[in-house]
């Protein structure tokens, strides 16, 4: 696809990352020579000087013929008026704004073809709140992902030293709790990936991908990890976006919730928005005098959330060392990520990944429904919509075994009306069914996509 970026910040470079690594023809705009230059120095894309919301400037960055912009400068301004222009002057086909305000997603009429012309919101800080409260939700999960309106999960754990599966065979999934619709769909040991195939066995320390019937996915998490106590109780580093939005979220759900913020005067706005079940402080989180006085050692959660990455891991792997049972660290750069993921913190968060889930439904070709990078996003989960019939579809009418998928790849999930069927290889492929398909590496996806793709006879 040819794609513009509006916007070389933090979540533009991200995007332009995440999308060049997939051969789309990326143009990257931003009034910042700087920015630019890094992001020429190392990715295959091209760049355009200057203001974005300017006709002039989407011209000389090819809009006339793009397939899709995405306008993620900073200020929702600047991005609701360039998706205007990007329509009604260059008839963009698909049109993307990066929104922080809670205001425009409330008013649908302001963003129609009668208003800005944007065919969907993106929200970084909505995205990372609601992936953190689902990792708060299932304590075990090292990453938790949903499908079909929530009614499907996908969920990352890892195999703990008492889980009845330690050391048996991977098939053995139903036998051991035959009530639980979920499945292993992949396993990784020492950050490689199993083959299931080959009837492995599951041992402790292994990471197991499940998917499953939402209603069921506890039980089924419970399997591979000994149950965790019900989290409670709830201490956050960082009264920006993101931490305002999760204490405001975890107070209603009558969580005990506390929030460290360092600026005085944010703090005063912090204690007259949020409920007055949340707490909060003024300090650092890299205070072990605070965190020692406010009990850390009593906290069932703490979560890092500030804009320093640095900050973030070291206040993580102090509560840690002061006794809080699972750290949750938000962390930009992918290479802090990886390295920090697993060791004492238990769960290294990127909101460049839960950002790229919101977007790949609209990059993906097919009627993608949705998206997410699974596994520091080497991998990938899509739900896509099979449509026509065995002549015109690769998929409509054919047995799951039949179908030519890539290597490791593996159709695992129908929802087919209310039901959610399990896939096996004799399942049959009915047009409209929502198919949740596992992707072990993105350079997979293109063959992938092709499969969801009618043939012209379709129209």
């Amino acid at each position: 696809m040819k794609i513009i970026i509006v916007g070389a910040g933090r979540v533009g470079t991200s995007v332009a990352e995440n999308l060049v690594s997939e051969q789309n023809d990326i143009t990257v705009i931003d009034l910042h020579a700087d920015r630019l230059a890094y992001l020429q120095e190392r990715l295959d894309l091209r760049t355009v000087l200057g203001d974005g919301s300017q006709p002039s400037i989407l011209n000389a960055a090819g809009a006339h013929d793009a397939d899709m912009l995405i306008a993620c400068a900073t200020q929702d301004t600047a991005n609701l008026v360039t998706c205007k222009i990007a329509r009604q002057i260059f008839n963009v086909p698909r049109r993307i704004a990066r929104i922080r305000s809670a205001d425009y997603p409330e008013m649908p009429e302001l963003l129609g073809e009668e208003g800005f012309c944007v065919d969907s919101l993106i929200s970084p800080e909505r995205s990372v709140t609601t992936y953190l409260q689902s990792l708060i939700e299932f304590p075990e999960a090292l990453q938790v992902v949903e499908f079909a309106e929530g009614r499907v999960s996908v969920l990352a754990v890892k195999v703990g030293q008492r889980s009845p599966l330690a050391g048996k065979p991977l098939a053995m999934l139903g036998q051991v709790f035959p009530e639980v619709n979920a499945r292993v769909v992949d396993v990784l040991r020492g950050g490689r990936t199993l083959p299931l195939s080959d009837g492995g066995t599951i041992l402790p320390g292994d990471e197991a991908l499940i998917v499953g019937d939402t209603r069921h996915a506890r039980r089924a998490v419970r399997q591979l990890h000994e149950a965790e106590k019900s989290v409670r109780r709830v201490m956050i580093a960082g009264g920006g976006n993101i931490g305002m939005r999760l204490a405001r979220q975890l107070a209603q759900d009558n969580y005990s919730v506390r929030i460290i913020e360092r600026d005085q005067a944010r703090c005063e706005f912090l204690a007259a928005e949020l409920p007055g079940n949340v707490l909060v402080l003024h300090g650092n989180g890299t205070d072990e005098a605070l965190l020692a006085r406010e009990n850390i050692e009593d906290m069932d959660t703490w979560l890092a959330l500030t804009s320093d990455d640095e900050d973030n891991i070291m206040s993580s792997l102090l509560a840690k060392r002061l006794g809080a049972r699972k750290v949750i660290a938000l962390i930009n750069r992918h290479a802090y990520g990886e390295l920090m993921q697993g060791s004492h913190i238990d769960i290294a968060v990127s909101p460049s990944q839960a950002t790229m889930s919101e977007l790949l439904r609209h990059v993906r070709r097919g009627d993608v429904v949705a998206a997410h990078r699974l596994r520091q996003g080497a991998a990938e989960a899509l739900e896509a919509v099979a449509h026509g019939d065995r002549a015109t579809s690769r998929v409509v009418g054919r047995r799951v075994s039949d179908i030519r998928l890539p290597r490791g790849a593996a159709i695992v999930t129908l929802v087919r009306g209310e039901e959610i069927i399990m896939a096996e290889p004799d399942t049959m492929i009915e047009s409209d069914d929502h198919v949740i398909v596992f992707v072990p590496s993105r350079a997979q996806m293109a063959r992938v996509e092709k499969l969801f793709q009618v043939s012209a006879s379709f129209f």
